[in-house]
Parts: C-alpha cells; structure tokens; sequence
C-alpha cells in the first residue's frame, strides 16, 4: 500500500557540488530525508517502470535511507531497485551499474571523505543515466522544488533483506539486490593488464593499500588480492564501518599518516596507495615520494596509453580549475584538448560523453576516464601499477622523469576549515571587489599579471557557470585560486591553492612549502586571511 504523509518545506535542502550533506541528526529530522528524496523524483520526467540504483559508502544511516529511498521509489512508480549487498556500493561503481543496466538514474548515499557516525556527516546524491551527478539544471530544480514540497509518497512493506543477494518483489516493484563488487572489478580487468600486474607483484613489488574502514576494502580485496596476488596482509582496514573507524576517511597527508609515514621509512613497500569514504578520491605514494593529485593526473594522462584500455591514445583532458596546470603541458605535447572545468565531476560528464576528453581531475584527490562518469579512486591505482608493471620503474623514477621533460609544478592547497560563514562571505568579497586594480601591483618578488572570477562556458551544452573562485596569476606562472568548498556540513571551508612553474630540474628536488613561500605571503596580503578568519595556520595543507 501507498501512503501520501504530509511535510512541510525545509529551507536548507540546497545540494551542493555533490549533493546534499547534513549531519545526521539533520537527515534523522522527521520528514527531512523523504522530503529530500521526493523533491528528486519532482524533479524528474519520464522514470514510470525504469530502474534506479541505490547504493553508498556505509556509513552510519546508510541502511535506514537505503529501506526509505527503496519504498519511496516504489511509491513514486519506478519499475526496478538494483542496490548493493550490505548497502554497499562505491560511487565509481554505482555509475558502472547505472550504465551497465541502462538505469534511469541512482541515489548515492554518501558524504564522501568527510567523518561518519551517529552524529557526523551523510549525504545524497542524484545521479543521472550516464552515470554522473546530475547537472545543474537538475540539482537547482530540486532546490526550488524542495521549497514548495507539501507532500511525500512511500509505500508500506517489510525491510528488504539488504544481505542476502537476489531478487524480490514489493510494492509492485522488482528490488535486486546485488554483489557490488563483481561487475566493477570485470570492467577494471578490460582496461588494465592484469597479467602484468601479477608478474609485477610476483617479481617481489609490494603493494600497500588502506582502505581507511571504508567502501573500498571489498573492492581491494576482490581486485589487488584476489586477481593480482597482492598480499593480504598489505591491504589495511579493509572492512568498512559505520564511523570509518572513529577515522576521517579523506586519503590525504594528514588522515592518511600512517601510511604515509610507512611509504617514507627504511622499510617502505614499493607503491602505496589510499581511497576514501565512497571509493572515488585516491592517493599515491611511491617508496620515498608523495604524487600530489594534480601531478598524478598529469602523468596518468603522459602514460595511459601503456594500459589496453587507452592504447589508441587520448582524445583529451580535463581538470577542474583549482587543479594545477602540470596536465596542460602534457595535452599541448600529446596535441589534445585541454580542458579546465568548475569544482564538481558533473563538468566533466558533457565533455566525456561527447568525446572531447578521456582522462579528467581534481586537485582534491580524485581522477577518472571515460570508463564511468564519476571519478575513481582504484581505477588511478589500477592504471598506477599497470604504468609500473609495463615501466619496470619505481614510482620517483617515473616522477623525476616525468619533471625532467615537462618541469615541474610546485602546488599546494591550504585549507580552512569551519570558518564562520560571513566571515567567509566577507573575505572573497574583499578580494573580488578589488580584481580590476590587481594587475600590475607587486608582492614581494611576485607582480600580478591578470586576475579574474572564473566564469565557464559549456563547450557542449552551451551552458554558464559563473563564481566558480577567485584567480590571480602571476608573471612567470605563479598562481593563486581563492574559493569556498560546497562539500562540508558545517561554516564555511576557505581553499587557497597556490602553484609554481619551474622548468629548471636542478630546481626540482626544493621542499614545496618553501618553493611557494612567496604565494603563501602574497595570499595573506591580498585576503588578510589572519585578520578576516581569526586564524594563524590552515587547517590542512595538502
């Protein structure tokens, strides 16, 4: 039986760059988290009888949503639920299913890197049928329909048996349940070559992986162990929890310090590698040598064609703006596009699926190809050892390489987190305010050269995104990128990414904080960040 229950609107269901996410007490608020859902299935036409997967990372309330997201489906006439055992499925997974199956979208139930538990953070997140997060056009349509929502629909019937694969009829609707693992890791062994890989880890190369108690331990299992004869032993806190662990799941340098710290020591495993809270952020760390994300982008894009899956070479790449430009050298030798987006994969969906690009990233850890339509945290490891196997290179062998014949790109990202929000606010208008007299002024032994808020133009759909963070580039290459990040729950996240050129390899072995000390200092003079925000250091210096 259907049942329509009456609610009223709640003001704050604005998604952000990946959706919606609130602290769980918010999502627990009676009605708040149906109220969400239908306000998605408003805003869509034409899902009577299709299929839609349901899936997320395992965090705490991910199994409650799961039950309400299956009735309310089945209420709102969707033909079919396809959703992961255990509620587990990795985002880059969940875009596979919704294109493997043909379904009409899915609702990922994850808040990505951020903590979980009963009183952290959960998200949802509408993915369209190619697989990727839905456009703008779509998120700001459930916004505005969230804030007239009277009403939402769900039927009545039992909990489904979310651990016991197989198929089952309620509500009028088919509900499978489904291994979330196998079909991801049959995709993965089309594009790499697995028999390398063996060969690689059968000639004695150590792998690390932590999986940080989050959605990728299964997959790491499946894939590294099982397929590719990694050690199990090296694959670390691979069962996914409710609260990670009482651990951030954000593979950074910070959260992911254990592993970090085992990568730089005398004892050093020959690659190690992290995935986040859904499976789609990575990070890689060779014996000796952190890869920030924007380098490891780069040099994916310079080798994939060592991988089956991108021998025939690239059509083109793809960075969101924040990203440094190292993978801009390696598109203009490779003679491809070059493509620099907003913050958020959805950007990269249109180029990808017209076929102007074919491997795409973000400074924030994440990297993907044409394979999905969300970025993917063990697909970067995946194409890492399958450039190693071929390679027959360690990590900063390939680094330094890499350096010597494009320069190198000396980045870093400092965060402030839970900032108060006007205090945010006030901030980047300050700096906005005064872009048209930047040109010319000199900081220290910097000059500015140009500054602008970014502003993208669609190149498919012909659409504008406007506000997407503050630019100031210097003569030389320098650059500094001012923005507020859409993905926390709580203030206001203050991003200050800073980059340098430097051509010259007798220049390329300098600590990268002290190569971007004269940005760090042009950044606290133009945005007074001690005086605005009240603090004396990020948060997180990635």
């Amino acid at each position: 039986m259907n049942r329509t229950v009456s609610v009223s609107p709640f003001p704050d269901q604005k998604p952000g760059t990946s959706g919606l996410r609130k602290k769980v007490p918010v999502f627990q608020t009676p009605g708040y988290t149906e109220a969400f859902i239908q306000s998605i299935f408003d805003s869509l036409d034409g899902f009577e009888g299709k299929s839609l997967v349901i899936g997320g990372d395992g965090r705490f309330y991910n199994r409650e949503v799961i039950q309400t997201a299956i009735r309310m489906a089945a209420a709102n006439g969707f033909g079919r639920v396809l959703v992961g055992q255990g509620g587990i499925l990795s985002t880059p997974a969940a875009s596979h299913l919704i294109r493997k199956n043909e379904a009409f979208g899915g609702l990922i139930l994850s808040a990505s890197h951020n903590p979980g538990g009963p009183t952290e953070d959960f998200g949802i997140k509408y993915n369209i049928s190619n697989g990727g997060p839905a456009p703008e056009k779509i998120t700001e349509a459930i916004f505005a329909r969230s804030q007239s929502l009277d009403r939402y629909k769900i039927a009545d019937f039992d909990d489904v048996d979310l651990d016991q694969i197989g198929t089952f009829e309620a509500g009028g609707m088919t509900i499978e349940v489904v291994d979330p693992v196998t079909d991801y890791a049959d995709l993965m062994e089309t594009l790499f070559d697995f028999e390398a890989i063996r060969n690689l880890v059968g000639d004695g190369f150590n792998v690390a992986f932590d999986a940080m108690h989050a959605v990728t331990g299964p997959y790491a299992r499946e894939i590294l162990v099982r397929r590719l004869g990694v050690d199990a032993a090296s694959i670390f806190n691979a069962t996914p929890l409710e609260d990670f662990g009482g651990h951030h799941p954000d593979p950074n340098l910070v959260h992911a310090k254990v592993l970090h710290d085992l990568m730089m020591g005398p004892d050093a495993p020959d690659f190690g590698a992290a995935s986040d809270g859904d499976g789609d952020r990575n990070l890689i760390i060779g014996k000796g040598i952190f890869v920030t994300p924007s380098d490891s982008l780069a040099m994916l894009a310079a080798n994939a064609h060592l991988a089956p899956g991108y021998k025939d070479g690239l059509k083109g790449i793809a960075r969101s703006m924040p990203t440094s430009g190292a993978a801009d050298r390696v598109a203009a030798k490779l003679g491809v596009e070059m493509h620099e987006t907003p913050t958020g994969w959805k950007f990269f969906g249109n180029l990808l699926d017209a076929g102007r690009c074919t491997i795409c990233g973000e400074e924030s850890a994440g990297t993907g190809s044409d394979h999905v339509r969300e970025k993917d945290g063990l697909w970067a490891v995946l194409l890492w050892l399958n450039i190693l196997a071929v390679r027959r290179q360690s990590a900063l062998e390939i680094v330094k390489d890499h350096w010597a014949e494009f320069g190198r790109t000396y980045y870093s990202r400092h965060d402030y987190e839970a900032i108060e929000t006007d205090s945010a606010n006030q901030l980047m208008a300050s700096i906005e305010e005064g872009l048209d007299r930047l040109p010319g002024r000199q900081i220290g032994t910097l000059k500015i050269a140009k500054a602008d808020s970014f502003t993208y133009h669609d190149p498919i759909d012909g659409s504008i995104s406007r506000n997407q963070g503050l630019r100031i580039f210097f003569e030389g290459g320098s650059r500094l990128v001012f923005r507020l990040s859409g993905t926390g729950t709580s203030g206001a996240t203050l991003r200050i990414y800073m980059e340098r050129y430097e051509p010259d390899p007798a220049l390329h072995d300098q600590d990268t904080q002290a190569a971007l000390e004269p940005l760090i200092e042009a950044a606290e003079a133009l945005a007074e960040i001690s005086k605005q925000t009240g603090r004396d250091a990020p948060t997180v210096i990635t």
